[in-house]
């Protein structure tokens, strides 16, 4: 009896340091995502200023747009290799692919190239949070998919601070923002070829059955088409709030009537909403059940959109408001990816999950396009909070027709902390 308990606790301390890994690379990974995403919205101004390589605020709008096309593009294309080649090389890939890229943006010769380094920087970056939320996902057990998902998230947002802190430190020196970003991702990118283990669902799934690869086809059969539309329309949906209220809040308050400080502290507030939320998100959906705390987020959502539209005399009730929007929204998105992470098997989860991200990146897109013509057109102030609220409704909608139960049963995963 000595013997066998001697022999398991090793193996129990192997496992909790592999997932302990896990955890922390996989985080780290979405931090630099959003590090990355970040970067370049807060330096246009700085860029159009100093008018480098003789950038226009048009060009500055096509290479932002083209970088989301290559984030959606290498969302989508990355799941089915996920499911083939398997998690762990496919995100290293991506985090190789985006940071030499990034790394190579400062060298770019005419705005051309600055272009075509942020489309291809951007098919690594879309790859990577798809995989990292799939690895976390399936490293916890069922009961605790939802908060995997809303933690590895909130490395998001913390990469974002970060960028906004450093770009208000080197504005002269904007250079130096890419080359950390591109620094930083080759050494998590090292740290993970050594540490970072496969995901072991994964590795059973292989074993189980004889497919070599998972096309996208494969969401389309009868036993996946009714989830897919409503993971795909209400994730089209949510990336539409986030991106556009993290595009034109600030522009949209100041429209409104309250003064520039005040608007720009509201996008701080939101943001730090969005953190909050989603730890909450993600621990309340575990209890209650993921459809049903999805559907309250976008319906809370609704609720707090639609108050923004009117002009609030208090500070504290505005920031009120702007909090708990941040509170619901951002999470109501991630949400809905841990629901395909629990909905799904193993054998196609990456692939869902690419799809549903590279199918809300083109509700990225769309925001703050549609927002950004109403703001030109001057009715950014109510209609814009008029347009969000009514595709939060859009989202709860898509919720509501997504099934209750996983299409799968696996057993349990072993706690990180066992």
């Amino acid at each position: 009896m000595t013997s066998t308990i001697s022999s398991g606790a090793p193996a129990r301390t192997a496992t909790a340091e592999r997932g302990a890994w896990t955890v922390i690379l996989c985080w780290v990974t979405v931090m630099l995502e959003g590090y990355d995403l970040v970067v370049l919205g807060a330096l246009i101004p700085t860029l159009l200023k100093t008018q480098h390589l003789g950038m226009t605020a048009g060009d500055a709008t096509t290479i932002a747009t083209l970088s989301l096309v290559g984030v959606a593009i290498g969302a989508v294309c990355v799941g089915p290799l996920a499911d083939r080649l398997g998690r762990r090389m496919v995100l290293i890939g991506s985090v190789v692919l985006f940071s030499v890229f990034t790394f190579l943006v400062p060298l770019a010769g005419s705005v051309t190239m600055f272009a075509v380094l942020r489309l291809v920087a951007g098919l690594g970056l879309g790859a990577c949070m798809p995989v990292s939320l799939t690895m976390m996902a399936e490293h916890m057990p069922a009961s605790r998919r939802a908060r995997a998902s809303t933690l590895t998230m909130t490395g998001y947002h913390t990469g974002a601070v970060i960028t906004s802190l450093l770009a208000l430190q080197f504005t002269g020196n904007w250079h130096l923002l890419f080359y950390v970003a591109g620094v930083a991702g080759l050494v998590v990118a090292a740290i993970q070829w050594f540490r970072l283990p496969e995901s072991e669902a994964f590795v059973e799934a292989k074993q189980a059955t004889d497919t070599q690869r998972v096309p996208l086809t494969e969401l389309l059969k009868p036993a996946y088409l009714r989830a897919g539309i409503g993971i795909w329309v209400a994730s089209f949906m949510g990336l539409l709030l986030v991106y556009g209220l993290n595009t034109w809040l600030p522009k949209l308050m100041n429209d409104a009537g309250y003064p520039v400080p005040t608007a720009v502290t509201q996008l701080l507030i939101l943001n730090v909403g969005g953190v909050i939320g989603l730890v909450i998100g993600g621990f309340v959906a575990d209890r209650r059940g993921i459809k049903g705390t999805t559907l309250g987020w976008f319906g809370a959502s609704v609720l707090m959109l639609a108050c923004l539209s009117i002009k609030m005399d208090s500070n504290l009730m505005l920031n009120t408001v702007v909090f708990f929007t941040g509170v619901f929204v951002f999470s109501a998105m991630v949400l809905v990816y841990a629901y395909v992470t629990n909905y799904y098997p193993a054998s196609v989860r990456s692939t869902a999950l690419g799809s549903a991200s590279g199918i809300g990146r083109i509700g990225s897109i769309v925001g703050p396009t549609i927002t950004g013509a109403l703001v030109t057109a001057g009715i950014g102030h109510p209609w814009g909070f008029y347009f969000f609220a009514a595709v939060a409704v859009l989202g709860f909608l898509a919720v509501l027709t997504l099934p209750r139960r996983p299409q799968h049963t696996e057993p349990e995963a072993v706690e990180p902390t066992a």
